[in-house]
Order: C-alpha cells, then sequence, then structure tokens
C-alpha cells in the first residue's frame, strides 16, 4: 500500500496544474521557449533535438505557470500567492527573479567633453549610435520617452527624467514609476590628461523576470553589459572617424549623423 500511495504522489506532482509562477516569468519563458524551438528545429541536428525539447519545457511553463523544480524547491514566484506561512520562501525565491543588475563601461574619445555632452544631452541623438533603440523623444520638462529593443523581436517601452546634471560634466537619469523595465544611471564626460575625454556610463537595471530574464537576453545578445560597451564604441567611432561599427565589424558611413556630431 505504501508503493502504491508513494506511485500516485508522484503522479499527482508530474500532472499537478498548481501556478507557481510569475505573470512576467510566464512570459518570459514562453518567449525564450518558443525561439529555443524555432532555433532547435532550424538546426536539425543533435543540439537541435535538446534545444527543442528545452524549449518545449520553457514554453509549457509559460503557458501553465506551473514549475516542477519549484515544486521540488518549495518556491512560489506568483504574484498572487499570499498566504502567510510562505511568505519568507516568496521573498527567497524572488530574490533571484527581481534581483537589479549593474552595469560599468567607459571609453576614451578624442573630443572635448563640451562636444560630447551636448549630442548626448538631446536624447533625440542616441538611437544614432545606439543600435537597441528604436527611439526617444524628448517630452516636458527633464522628461523623455524610451521605445528600445527586446529579445526575439519584441520591445520595451518607458518614459525617464533627469534627476542630476552639471553641463558638460555629466547626467544622471531615472526611469519614472511604472516602467516595464526599472532602470538608472548616469553618464560623465570627464576630461583626460590630453585632449580626449573618458566617458563613462553606470547603469542599473532589473530585467523581466530577474536574473533569469537576463540570461536569457545575454544568450540572444541582448543584454545590457553588452549593449553598452558596443554602444559606447559605436559613440566613439561616430565622433572620431565619421563612420558607425557595426556588430559585424564592418563600418557604416554616417555623414549627417557624423556633421551633426561635429556641429
Amino acid at each position: 500500500m505504501e508503493h502504491i500511495n508513494e506511485d500516485k504522489s508522484s503522479m499527482d506532482n508530474l500532472t499537478d496544474t498548481n501556478v507557481n509562477v510569475g505573470n512576467t516569468e510566464r512570459v518570459v519563458s514562453a518567449i525564450a521557449g518558443g525561439a529555443l524551438v524555432a532555433y532547435g528545429l532550424k538546426r536539425a541536428d543533435t543540439t537541435g533535438i535538446l534545444l527543442s525539447v528545452l524549449g518545449g519545457g520553457l514554453a509549457l511553463r509559460g503557458a501553465t505557470g506551473h514549475c516542477q523544480v519549484y515544486d521540488a524547491m518549495d518556491m512560489n514566484t506568483n504574484e498572487e500567492h499570499g498566504f502567510a506561512g510562505e511568505q519568507d520562501s516568496n521573498k527567497k525565491s524572488r530574490g533571484f527573479l527581481s534581483s537589479k543588475i549593474h552595469v560599468k563601461k567607459s571609453v576614451t574619445i578624442n573630443k572635448s567633453p563640451a562636444e560630447l555632452y551636448q549630442f548626448w544631452r538631446n536624447f533625440e541623438n542616441l538611437p544614432k549610435f545606439m543600435s537597441h533603440l528604436e527611439s526617444v523623444s524628448n517630452s516636458e520638462g527633464n522628461r523623455s520617452h524610451w521605445v528600445a529593443k527586446a529579445p526575439f523581436g519584441t520591445t520595451v517601452e518607458w518614459d525617464a527624467e533627469i534627476t542630476s546634471e552639471r553641463e558638460n560634466e555629466r547626467i544622471g537619469w531615472n526611469s519614472v514609476e511604472g516602467a516595464s523595465v526599472p532602470n538608472s544611471g548616469v553618464v560623465e564626460f570627464r576630461p583626460t590628461s590630453t585632449r580626449g575625454t573618458e566617458v563613462r556610463v553606470v547603469l542599473t537595471y532589473e530585467p523581466p523576470a530577474g536574473k533569469l530574464g537576463a540570461m536569457i537576453a545575454k544568450l540572444f545578445g541582448e543584454e545590457p553589459s553588452q549593449q553598452v560597451y558596443g554602444d559606447l564604441c559605436r559613440f566613439k567611432s561616430m565622433f572620431e572617424s565619421g563612420e558607425i561599427i557595426t556588430t559585424e565589424g564592418q563600418s557604416s558611413a554616417r555623414k549627417e549623423d557624423a556633421k551633426a556630431a561635429k556641429a
């Protein structure tokens, strides 16, 4: 009888549809799962099969909102899961899913701080060298609206406001409440011993589904630390040579942008 009961318990666990995955994480899982299935089928080899199986599991996880691994670890990231006796485990499990990511990158450009600052300060210029941005629109006061590319062909939007500023030296910003990807940071323009300027960017953000989302984004080349470094390299190239280096290592001339940067 004991053996039968254990089998029944195992079967119950395998067929359990209790939602223990948060909504944002479900969306990320579904998108990532679909992308892995498509990529795996395209490869049509052993690795592709394994990726398709993994993708299928993620897609099912997103569709049902249930994760057997979470069951085994006694975790629950569902926002509606709020029983008093489980609050501590929820906080612990959400720590992985809501952790902030910090990025620091810098580059030295052979231009004056004033030139670089003035160009950057008009945020509508940023998509010219930030490849992950689709558009930035200046709003009233110190606010602006941002549209950025996300993994798997999706986009995210948010509003930001300037929180601190020193002309020709630094610009600090923070996303406003309710942003889909909360973020804050500062860009500094520091003169070097030569004519050049060190441009330093410090960024803090909270990716959808926390570190899980960050890892998936990094896998598909959309992770902000990768983006920021590439953006700064393109910024440098645009000012020093009038060209922007693409991700393939080729150079793409941007004559109008270069003229605008030097104006």
